[in-house]
């Protein structure tokens, strides 16, 4: 099977376990996946695969997942809860590289064999780190205060999509210029950052575009 039919399968799986969560807990399985969507994206971020004739890395679906999640909370609970939700995944994210980082420190025994996997998914550089959060808190605050503006323009259920994409993908945009720009503006010649930039954003926007019917669904839910 080849990549982009595993990838749009994988998307379909990630939504649909995204809305799972939400129908058997509720608002608080929001919470809970926001978090939980954060950590797996940065782990899946450091695996890159070709799609679509693209060179791409592997967490943006999940990473989406999170655009999602407080999308709903938005469109039902407002964006009060949308905001407490992206501290969450933030604070989340913070503690994470913190635990695993020290976790590094420590001299592994002669039979290890954990370690070098170990710097592989999170022996990342000050400078990646830094974009990724950044561009996480930046991009997410800005995309539950667009949703809100555009729910107040376009207020029917039948303009759902356009608030939810809307805000998405501008949102997206932001996202990946603040992580491209900090993580990688420097290391390659700007040629070639230009085209990580254009490819991961291009890849943002179709997951953002493939998640609306996900929403609608969302929106039935009790």
């Amino acid at each position: 099977m080849s990549n982009e039919w595993i990838w749009i399968i994988f998307a379909i799986i990630n939504f649909s376990l995204l809305l799972g969560v939400y129908k058997l807990f509720g608002k608080p399985g929001l919470f809970v996946w926001i978090g939980m969507a954060t950590v797996v994206a940065n782990i899946q971020v450091v695996k890159t695969i070709e799609l679509f004739g693209l060179t791409a890395t592997l967490g943006n679906i999940v990473y989406g997942t999170a655009f999602l999640a407080t999308d709903i909370l938005n469109e039902k609970y407002g964006k009060n809860d949308a905001k407490k939700a992206v501290w969450m995944g933030f604070s989340t994210l913070i503690a994470m590289t913190i635990m695993m980082q020290m976790a590094m420190l420590f001299t592994p025994a002669s039979s290890d064999i954990a370690q070098p996997a170990l710097e592989s998914l999170f022996g990342v550089t000050i400078q990646i780190a830094a974009g990724s959060l950044l561009a996480y808190i930046v991009s997410q605050y800005f995309d539950v205060w667009l949703y809100s503006k555009l729910k107040n323009v376009f207020t029917s259920d039948k303009t759902l999509w356009v608030r939810n994409n809307g805000s998405t993908m501008v949102s997206q945009l932001l996202d990946s210029a603040i992580f491209c720009g900090i993580a990688f503006y420097g290391l390659y010649p700007f040629d070639i950052w230009l085209e990580i930039f254009l490819t991961t954003y291009i890849i943002k926007f179709i997951v953002a575009f493939m998640d609306t019917p996900f929403l609608y669904a969302a929106k039935t839910f009790k």
